[in-house]
């Protein structure tokens, strides 16, 4: 009421009556904010008892004197009173704030944040790390080159290994009917010997990492049976390699040059160890491959003829369409993935010896070494260079030329080329 207390007396005869005849209100929601503290002549609570405000409604309240003003909220906005028929309303400080409503909105709309994008890898690695790892690895090599080095040049300081290099000088006398230098035909057989096993180690590494073939080829006698277009091109440079050293090791029992690459002393080891150490210290062996190898190139082509090639034959023909399936029990005793696991790493070791073999060619006189191979002379020229760079451009012509594209119609010529 207008002049009256903020909130009028509370009688319990009253009180109780009008409880038992109001409804029940509903309960306040459990969010809403407290309301402002009121002043000390209205200490009851914004939400009175739902009795009181029934009471209100049912009866006008008692005229008394006017409350003093609180002194100490004079900002406190004291509550409308309830006019008789209406429910009291809510304050205002029981509403939400304007300012925390909108913002609540702003926050749920604002974007995510974008996630990082993650670096390109190649084989687990990105090109950061790939590029720090190779330096690592140049490094360690480096120091373990130098490494080497330093300890071949410390042994030839002691009295006990000048001694051992001085009667094992780094090679041996070979008989006397031993051929000097090297024939045509062996230099014809060294420049086919090296196009195909090119080609052949291109392929076989096309074949590990191939996932989807470009073609496949089908023999005219057995159609049924399909393989790789790849496999048929590594399979076929096979068998003209092996060809090829059939013809090699005939002729080289034929004309004697077997001596040459055949030890024919127990003093090969020892002399083969003097010319380690030589070659380690960067003191060259003295070269003269023209009328003697020295032991260590004497016991690297032998083991490469007679011992590295045969087993990269027999594990290569193990799983090749020349193993039968019908041969179960051969099949129990060698497995194709014992052949497989000696394989791969039998091209490893070719490829290492086919860099060692390069590397001293060109490091113990190129030109000389070059027309042993290709010149067909002992003499020190450009011959055997010059023919050395027409033998490198036929090699880059067959790499290039192993593509479906070429091979597909010279495979059709022996069976079918399909998809």
């Amino acid at each position: 009421m207008a002049g009256g207390p903020a909130w009028p007396d509370i009688d319990d005869a009253a009180l109780a009556a009008a409880a038992a005849a109001a409804p029940a209100p509903a309960a306040p929601a459990a969010s809403s904010p407290a309301p402002a503290a009121p002043a000390p002549a209205a200490a009851a609570p914004a939400a009175a008892q739902p009795a009181a405000a029934a009471r209100v409604a049912a009866e006008p309240a008692k005229p008394s004197a006017p409350a003093q003003p609180a002194a100490a909220a004079p900002a406190a906005t004291p509550a409308p009173a309830a006019t008789p028929g209406q429910a009291p309303t809510a304050t205002a400080a029981a509403k939400p704030a304007p300012a925390a409503t909108a913002a609540a909105p702003q926050a749920s709309a604002r974007p995510a944040p974008a996630p990082a994008k993650e670096p390109r890898t190649y084989r687990g690695l990105t090109l950061t790390q790939w590029v720090w790892r190779s330096i690592g690895g140049v490094a360690g090599i480096a120091a373990f080159v130098l490494l080497i080095i330093l300890a071949a040049r410390g042994l030839l300081t002691f009295q006990w290994a000048a001694d051992f290099v001085k009667t094992y000088p780094g090679s041996y006398e070979l008989p006397k009917s031993a051929p000097v230098g090297m024939p045509v035909w062996l230099e014809w057989q060294h420049f086919l010997n090296t196009f195909f096993m090119l080609l052949v180690i291109r392929t076989g590494i096309q074949i590990r990492g191939e996932r989807k073939p470009p073609a496949s080829w089908s023999p005219r006698w057995n159609t049924k049976r399909r393989i790789s277009l790849t496999v048929w091109l590594h399979q076929s440079l096979d068998l003209l390699w092996v060809l090829n050293g059939v013809v090699f090791i005939v002729a080289l029992f034929a004309t004697g040059q077997w001596m040459r690459i055949v030890p024919t002393s127990w003093s090969v080891f020892p002399n083969a160890l003097t010319a380690a150490i030589k070659y380690a210290s960067l003191n060259w062996p003295t070269e003269d491959g023209w009328t003697n190898y020295n032991s260590l190139q004497q016991l690297s082509y032998f083991g490469v003829v007679f011992l590295l090639a045969p087993l990269a034959i027999v594990t290569g023909v193990r799983m090749s369409g020349l193993w039968k399936r019908e041969w179960e029990r051969a099949s129990k005793i060698y497995p194709a993935p014992l052949a497989r696991a000696v394989h791969f790493p039998t091209m490893i070791v070719f490829c290492a010896f086919i860099v060692v073999h390069v590397a001293l060619v060109f490091a113990t006189g190129a030109l000389r070494n070059l027309n042993h191979m290709y010149g067909h002379s002992d003499v020190i020229s450009w011959t055997g260079f010059w023919i050395f760079v027409a033998a490198l451009v036929v090699l880059a012509a067959g790499w290039v030329a192993a593509r479906p594209l070429v091979v597909a119609p010279i495979a059709s010529l022996f069976g079918k080329v399909g998809r």
